[in-house]
């Protein structure tokens, strides 16, 4: 049986305000001058945002079990 891989995200594992601001707080302290570094830190949060928003639309019926 093959190992099937996905690329890492992440957004997945960003799951409260919390989360989200101690990944950013690191993202920039790594980042050093690299914006693009820090833009994509903000994509993943914003990805992350809307993963959870997704997740609340959708009610607790459609929860996985």
């Amino acid at each position: 049986m093959a190992l099937k891989l996905r690329k890492w995200d992440s957004a997945e594992h960003l799951k409260t305000k919390e989360d989200m601001a101690a990944y950013l707080e690191a993202c920039m302290e790594e980042a050093g001058d690299d914006a693009a570094f820090i833009a994509k830190a903000i994509g993943n949060i914003k990805k992350a945002r809307g993963i959870i928003q997704l997740a609340r639309d959708s009610g607790p019926e459609h929860e996985s079990h």
